[in-house]
């Protein structure tokens, strides 16, 4: 026997006609406005949306204070929908797209993340720095920069540091990748008489 249409229930309805739901809505709106005025500001200033979000994030990071009404929303928000936007972003390599690279560059590929994050445990240590820090930063550089150190950070143990390590990690590597495309600018816009 199915169930009548409106019986029928969608994720959206799931989430949001819960008892939890209600609570959950005006975080969850308040994080798509910042996405949103994220996308808007990267599209209009060509500034990285990963870093405009995370400087919206800090700024607006009162609400999820506890005690406020956004406070659920904003939590669910930066666990479950953050991990499924990776998940979804992750999903864009197939597995033709691995089987093009070939054994030895997947091999290639392994080996040099690993190692940077072993590089950065190390350097982590020698520096008075926890593991936490040294993953987070690590797993940024070695995999794909602010979008893979915001998905480490959704999955490790939350300590009363874990928001600054993120938006140090996250405004590191984003300076830092800035500053090495504007330093290696010039040489790309040199004129190159064979190219016309």
């Amino acid at each position: 026997m199915t169930k009548p249409a409106n019986q029928m229930q969608s994720p959206a309805r799931r989430i949001f006609w819960t008892p939890a739901g209600p609570k959950l809505f005006p975080g969850i709106a308040v994080s798509l406005l910042v996405a949103v005025a994220a996308q808007f500001l990267s599209d209009h200033y060509g500034a990285p949306a990963m870093l405009m979000a995370l400087l919206m994030g800090l700024a607006l990071n009162f609400l999820a204070e506890n005690g406020t009404r956004t406070q659920a929303g904003v939590e669910y928000a930066a666990r479950t929908v953050l991990r499924l936007g990776v998940a979804l972003l992750g999903a864009r390599i197939s597995v033709g797209m691995l089987t093009d690279l070939g054994g030895a560059m997947i091999l290639l590929v392994i080996g040099g993340v690993v190692a940077t994050i072993l590089f950065a445990l190390i350097a982590a240590r020698f520096f008075g720095r926890g593991w936490r820090m040294a993953l987070l930063s690590g797993g940024a550089v070695a995999i794909c920069g602010a979008s893979a150190a915001m998905a480490i950070a959704a999955v490790l143990p939350r300590t009363d540091k874990s928001e600054r390590n993120l938006a140090f990690t996250v405004m590191g590597v984003t300076v830092l990748w800035s500053a090495r495309a504007f330093l290696s600018a010039p040489r790309w816009a040199r004129p190159r008489p064979w190219l016309s």
